[in-house]
């Protein structure tokens, strides 16, 4: 029995006469990812994508889930493929369903007929099939009210469809369809969530992370690493840059009020995110901030590092809380990457009474103890990159 995989759009279809557009990254962006399963064809007919295997070899599990991870589309499922007629459905059913349906009491049919010129209409057509399968699967009955099982019949252009236990997807928009920008990850759990939730809003996301060795080991980088790549079961790829900040926190350390570090820090952080950010066409920042999470994401602290920069930063956790977080974290696998016990560079000389309600007269006078630019442009000069797929690491000098 032919099978495919039936992708349904989700917000896609509110985009009016915009809508090729969208459905046209999609496309091309499945068809990148079904390279990595084998030989499927790609198309998009009436508000869905349908991903069909070409031989025995393609590997329908793992096109099925990396479809459910690809932001724009709302439900997943795979689907058997017959001719758009009573008898033909009535063949399908005996010989798809009977073992998948093995043990289940009960079930409903659910009908759409999008092809209009079909000689049933919905009701009529779930009258018939749900008789099929009653004269098909043993022991089984109907329930409408609440059924084990939902059996969906869809009569389309160019063929009908028999499936069930419709997957969610990401939802969201196709990547590429909203810009670039640039997300600052670390190795906690905040920053690759945020990640997701901008790609899912159809970014490219790009990722700055920054070092401290060897007050950083190279564990921890190794752990941001493996965060970014677990986000391109998403994103699809990510180029994650990479430099150091272990001078300016020396200097820091060295020269100004403890108590000023951490927001002298991200001001460092600000600044040269955004000059990497306008290096690799991105028009914006993403953090992952929570208001009030931790001392230097109070309103006032936030305003005094916002202040450094002059493209949009983009915070898609400011109003979730840490449980929340931690719950789109384990979604989409981030968690326990996140967790492990590698140091990032902002637990290095962390103060111990950071300010957080500061004054902006402060925090630039503790600024004007340090060369500002010297610094940011000795910290650029370490960057490097490292190219970042499902299927492994690249690394590329500056």
């Amino acid at each position: 029995m032919k099978e495919v995989i039936l992708c349904k759009y989700g917000e896609l279809v509110l985009k009016g006469a915009n809508k090729s557009r969208f459905e046209a990254m999609l496309v091309r962006r499945c068809r990148q990812r079904a390279e990595r399963f084998g030989n499927f064809t790609v198309s998009a007919r009436q508000s869905t994508v349908y991903v069909e295997p070409m031989d025995e070899l393609c590997d329908m599990d793992g096109m099925l889930e990396s479809m459910c991870r690809m932001p724009g589309f709302n439900r997943v499922s795979v689907a058997a493929v017959c001719d758009k007629s009573m008898e033909s459905l009535r063949e399908c059913v005996r010989e798809y369903l009977p073992h998948r349906m093995a043990g289940v009491k009960t079930f409903k049919v659910e009908a759409k007929r999008a092809d209009k010129a079909f000689p049933l209409k919905s009701p009529e057509i779930c009258a018939e099939v749900g008789a099929y399968i009653l004269e098909s699967v043993r022991g089984i009955r109907v329930n409408v009210q609440n059924p084990e099982r939902v059996v969906r019949v869809e009569i389309r252009e160019n063929g009908a469809y028999i499936h069930f236990d419709q997957l969610i997807g990401a939802g969201g928009m196709p990547i590429g369809s909203s810009g670039r920008a640039l997300l600052m990850l670390s190795g906690g759990i905040d920053s690759p969530v945020a990640g997701y939730m901008m790609a899912k809003r159809g970014m490219t996301v790009d990722a700055l992370h920054f070092e401290s060795f060897p007050y950083t080991s190279e564990r921890a980088k190794e752990k941001v690493l493996t965060l970014a790549k677990e986000v391109t079961e998403y994103t699809d790829c990510m180029y994650v840059h990479i430099l150091s900040l272990t001078h300016i926190q020396e200097e820091i350390k060295n020269k100004c009020d403890e108590d000023y570090f951490t927001l002298l820090l991200r001001r460092f952080m600000y600044v040269l995110a955004e000059r990497m950010a306008k290096k690799c066409h991105c028009e914006a920042l993403i953090t992952g901030e929570s208001l009030g999470q931790v001392a230097s994401q109070t309103l006032e602290a936030i305003s005094v590092t916002d202040a450094m920069v002059q493209m949009p930063v983009f915070r898609p956790c400011i109003g979730l809380d840490k449980e929340e977080i931690v719950q789109i974290s384990r979604r989409i696998g981030t968690f326990e990457t996140s967790i492990l016990p590698y140091e990032d560079c902002c637990t290095v000389f962390t103060p111990r009474h950071p300010r957080t309600r500061p004054d902006a007269a402060k925090v630039a006078a503790e600024a004007a103890k340090l060369d500002f630019d010297a610094l940011c442009d000795e910290a650029f000069a370490t960057m490097y990159t490292v190219k970042v797929t499902p299927d492994g690491f690249t690394t590329f000098e500056k």
